[in-house]
């Protein structure tokens, strides 16, 4: 059974005299899809999590009908770290009417009924895109008092929990540790690099066999910040989730790199983490 909705403080901007804390989060599974536009037949994704993605995260977690107010899920400052940008999938649909009847177009007559297809179409070809076998680091800075309440939400979700799609099912855990203090960008470059065993293997293999600047204790991740004085902008900021009513507005970003440790054993040679986990793991044989 699902956990009871989380109760969220009241929705508010937040003074700069407010105690801020960060949520970090491990945003990883078989697939992902963090779409932020949708053409036709096309379902395309973004090559990291969007803002709608992360706060569609968030409110399910605390238990948020779409309908809710998102003011203080949006005002979240948000980063994200690709830790392993995984590879594209293009998932290839067909549509049928389940009748045997001819598919109808997008348009509508003067009544608001569907037009029929001219000539004829009784199969659809839609094509979605995944993320497959990809990991992202993201972190939301807020107000401390929201943001704990976020924490446990997630360690706890009313609802069940997806990577920009409901079928896109994430590994655990989410939360990587408990709310901190500090910047965003300090608390990115401080987290251990979060890649799969093959990964961090292969990169182990890379450092040891070839020339310096490259090490087995550091990696260069790309990431991406909110920042008002960015030089990029997306349009993926949810203002309403309403089916009836979805919208969105634009955000200013900034790219940039940081020097991650790795966390990888110096006396190891399987590109295993110095601290890692004995036990069973499902998706070891994925790489995870």
């Amino acid at each position: 059974m699902p956990a009871e909705p989380t109760p969220v403080p009241s929705p508010t901007s937040g003074s700069q005299d407010e105690a801020q804390a960060v949520l970090v989060l491990r945003l990883a599974g078989p697939l992902q899809s963090w779409g932020d536009r949708s053409a036709f037949n096309r379902r395309d994704s973004r090559p990291q999590p969007t803002k709608s993605g992360v706060v569609g995260l968030l409110a399910a977690a605390a238990g948020r009908p779409r309908e809710a107010d998102l003011t203080d899920l949006v005002g979240l400052r948000l980063g994200v770290r690709i830790d392993q940008p995984g590879t594209l999938l293009r998932d290839y649909h067909t549509v049928s009417d389940y009748r045997g009847r001819p598919l109808p177009q997008a348009g509508v007559n003067a009544k608001g009924v569907q037009k029929p297809t001219s000539p004829a179409k009784d199969t659809h070809v839609t094509h979605r895109y995944y993320l497959q076998d990809a990991v992202f680091v993201a972190a939301v800075q807020g107000s401390a008092a929201l943001v704990e309440v976020l924490a446990e939400a997630i360690r706890r979700p009313a609802f069940p929990l997806a990577l920009g799609r409901r079928s896109c099912v994430p590994t655990q855990p989410i939360a990587l540790g408990a709310v901190r203090d500090g910047t965003l960008e300090d608390i990115l470059a401080d987290e251990p690099w979060q890649a799969g065993k093959a990964a961090k293997a292969a990169y182990r293999r890379r450092a040891e066999r070839g020339p310096a600047p490259f090490s087995p204790h550091r990696i260069d991740l790309a990431a991406t910040f909110d920042d008002p004085s960015g030089d990029d902008t997306l349009q993926d900021v949810p203002r309403s989730f309403d089916p009836r009513n979805r919208r969105f507005s634009t955000r200013r970003i900034r790219h940039t790199w940081l020097d991650v440790p790795t966390g990888l054993d110096p006396s190891a040679t399987t590109g295993e983490p110095a601290s890692a986990a004995v036990g069973h793991d499902p998706f070891a044989l994925l790489g995870w």
